[in-house]
């Protein structure tokens, strides 16, 4: 008798609901499986993936230089200041809002780094630190005003891009430049280069870690009766994952090695990346972007969840901003500005994070990056004018942008949001 208990309480707890849509575990399954989400508007990261290859193969067709390993180590160094700042955006488009302070909050950070580490002689780690406290305080304010006074954060952070540049060009002064030492922390942040055999550890170990934590998710859920991956999806998508980590180990080894800057700058995204889809955090920045009023009748401190994501915005962008001073061994009145707010947004956007809240991820940061910045890289290989570039990433955001809508159009038609 207690056998047949047991054995029900068992039968129980596999169960499933005959409703759900549960994927074959073999191949042919699987890819039925993706063509059915596609197809229902779950593009992901697809469109970015393909959009990417094609510029690539576009690229390299008119000048075999641009997959060339001194190029391709180049493009992971050049976007990692953006491309921070980008990953800020996409924590604020989650919630449905739009952050117009990043490039000059960057800049102004910058400008913190430099005074603090040149001017008065501060330890250049400390000068780092105390400029990410700086701007962590700048995205609360900006967060406070939104959340507790009400006022529109488009009106809240286009004033803090007048008011921050306006400081940054205090702080610099009448000469209007700092330059910082070479041989300085600053400066190694963005020269530093692993040599190969701590490339190709940090890759394996990247694999690795990700196969063992998926395995042990899946088994899980699997014990608690829930659907559950297969061994041959998780093989599969290891596999996904090996290829372009392995693959660009090799390339990054075959010139100086895997840079500093672009591991920092994947490491973040990776953190951030399991704060939104693991965390009691993350799942809370998502329920308040897709309806915050539901989300505050759920429990959830909507004005917490707004304020802490300013501050993590603002804190990015300061990390950008020192990146900014890494790469030119200077700070002046351009950093942080330019196109650079323009181009942390459409890199979010481009990415395939949704302008209208609650969809979207960490990832989009670094796709969004290589996509504008193999373009730019392509263009300047061909010696083409900038103003080639901006129309060439306006197409590319307004596709990006047409996509989102379709596929939002797509997935209400599948009830699916």
């Amino acid at each position: 008798m207690a056998q047949q208990t047991t054995g029900t309480a068992q039968g129980a707890q596999v169960a499933r609901d005959p409703r759900l849509i549960v994927d074959d575990g073999t191949p042919r399954g699987l890819l039925s499986g993706a063509l059915r989400r596609l197809r229902s508007g779950e593009l992901g990261s697809v469109p970015v993936i393909v959009g990417l290859f094609v510029i690539a193969l576009v690229f390299w067709t008119l000048n075999d230089k641009f997959l060339s390993p001194q190029n391709l180590s180049n493009l992971t160094v050049q976007i990692v200041a953006v491309g921070l700042m980008s990953s800020g955006v996409i924590m604020v488009l989650l919630l449905g809002e739009i952050d117009l302070s990043v490039g000059s909050v960057a800049g102004v950070c910058g400008v913190v780094t430099t005074v603090l580490a040149v001017q008065y002689d501060w330890n250049e780690v400390a000068a780092m630190a105390a400029a990410v406290v700086v701007a962590a305080l700048i995205g609360v304010i900006h967060g406070t005003i939104f959340a507790k006074v009400g006022v529109p954060a488009f009106v809240v952070t286009l004033a803090g891009l007048i008011g921050w540049q306006g400081a940054q060009l205090y702080l610099l002064g009448a000469d209007g430049t700092i330059n910082v030492p070479y041989d300085g922390p600053i400066g190694y942040l963005t020269q530093t280069y692993f040599v190969p055999a701590i490339g190709w550890s940090i890759a394996a170990a990247a694999v690795v870690l990700y196969a063992g934590f998926t395995f042990y998710g899946e088994s899980r859920r699997a014990a608690a009766g829930l659907p559950a991956k297969s061994p041959t999806e998780i093989v599969a998508r290891t596999l996904l994952l090996a290829v372009p980590v392995l693959g660009g180990v090799w390339v990054l080894n075959s010139y100086k090695g895997v840079p500093l800057a672009f591991l920092i700058f994947v490491g973040i995204v990776v953190v951030f990346d399991l704060v939104l889809r693991k965390t009691r955090y993350g799942r809370m920045v998502f329920a308040v972007g897709g309806n915050a009023e539901a989300a505050r009748r759920a429990g959830i401190n909507v004005d917490m969840v707004r304020i802490s994501v300013f501050a993590l915005a603002s804190t990015l962008s300061g990390l950008g901003g020192i990146m900014f001073v890494s790469r030119s061994f200077a700070v002046n009145q351009s950093t942080g500005g330019g196109d650079a707010l323009m181009m942390a947004i459409a890199a979010a956007v481009i990415g395939g994070t949704s302008l209208f809240g609650g969809r979207g991820s960490a990832y989009s940061a670094l796709l969004g990056g290589l996509v504008l910045g193999a373009i730019s890289s392509g263009l300047f290989l061909l010696q083409m004018d900038s103003s080639v570039r901006f129309m060439i990433t306006a197409v590319v955001l307004l596709v990006a942008v047409i996509l989102d809508a379709v596929s939002r159009r797509s997935r209400r038609a599948h009830a699916r949001g």
